[in-house]
């Protein structure tokens, strides 16, 4: 059996507010939202690829707080482990420069206004019990 590739997303906070992302591409996936991130590279760290992911999607400089608890499964042999981050104090304003089009901060209150991809449903869900 082979060994799941990890893929991480960022719930990236910001004054009790989650980013979220919406897709550009590919054309399965394009118009529905997400947590951005990526795959993590051979010998990086999950929190190293979630840092590197940011600043190449998004153009943000973060730190990584913790991992939310939970793995989903992604197309084979993809599985996506999600982390709280937040934006470090220099950090410029997030932009959607890779992969998707529009960025959105929801409060708890809005989370469920945007239409989520499917695999990222369950790890919003724990994410929502962290933002309360």
């Amino acid at each position: 059996m082979m060994e799941p590739i990890v893929v991480v997303g960022a719930a990236l906070v910001d004054g009790g507010r989650l980013l979220a992302a919406r897709r550009s591409a590919p054309p399965e996936l394009a118009g529905r939202w997400e947590l951005p991130g990526g795959k993590v590279e051979p010998g990086e760290t999950p929190e190293a690829a979630l840092v590197r992911e940011l600043r190449e999607e998004l153009g943000v400089e973060t730190a990584v707080v913790g991992r939310v608890p939970g793995q989903w499964p992604l197309k084979p042999p993809y599985v996506l482990q999600v982390w709280t981050a937040r934006l470090l104090p220099a950090s410029p304003d997030p932009k959607p420069l890779q992969d998707h089009d529009e960025l959105r901060w929801l409060t708890p209150a809005e989370l469920w206004d945007v239409p989520w991809l499917e695999q990222d449903v369950q790890a919003v869900c724990e994410v929502e019990q962290r933002l309360g």
